[in-house]
């Protein structure tokens, strides 16, 4: 059971909302990084290869206040928010989610561990079902060079039967993470008239 705690005032609130051709990142310039990312997911994965050297993370001259150097040896993953694999039907749209407004700062635990397992059972979901997804981080704190959200999360709603799906992760070393009532993560992020105003999840 986890037991939420707001370690600091970063990103309150929405400062810009950056639009792409697959996704929206609603990003804080207090925090530095998206607060969350939202997009649609339908017949997700596919063969584009993220080994081409197109496929790094840029900032589209937006200023993020993240970039490769805040990255680089503070033991954080660059976090997908809107996953690569999940548009590799389409080469242009995968290279779109290599962008620092599109990712926070996760551990290696968090990121390569239960993260991307969920990932990989969305995109299984999604071969069959059309989905919103939101994912995002709360609880951010300064960490040296870097401000790294405590909690990352996701909501998957299926937009055919209306079902909402939440997880929280623990974005440290503890590899922990749950499945969590839509009401109970809600009434955690401090933000989150941001994403009730939106309306996205009402039926």
């Amino acid at each position: 059971m986890f037991a939420f705690i707001t370690l600091s005032s970063f990103g309150q609130k929405v400062d810009t909302v950056i639009t792409t051709d697959i996704y929206k990142s609603y990003f804080s310039y207090d925090a530095k990084n998206p607060l969350f990312v939202v997009y649609k997911l339908y017949h997700g994965g596919g063969t584009c290869s993220r080994a081409d050297e197109h496929f790094t993370f840029k900032t589209d001259g937006i200023k993020t206040g993240q970039s490769n150097k805040n990255y680089s040896h503070s033991g954080y993953d660059i976090g997908h928010m809107a996953n690569a694999e999940d548009f590799a039907y389409n080469c242009q749209y995968e290279e779109e989610t290599f962008r620092f407004y599109n990712a926070l700062p996760q551990t290696v635990e968090c990121n390569r561990g239960h993260w991307k397992t969920i990932e990989t059972k969305v995109r299984k979901q999604s071969q069959n079902d059309s989905l919103l997804i939101i994912c995002g981080g709360f609880s951010f704190e300064q960490k040296d060079n870097i401000i790294v959200p405590a909690f990352c999360y996701k909501i998957i709603k299926n937009l055919k039967t209306g079902k909402i799906t939440c997880y929280i992760f623990n974005n440290d070393d503890s590899k922990l993470y749950e499945e969590i009532p839509y009401e109970r993560l809600i009434a955690n992020i401090p933000y989150a008239y941001e994403i009730k105003k939106l309306k996205l999840l009402k039926n």
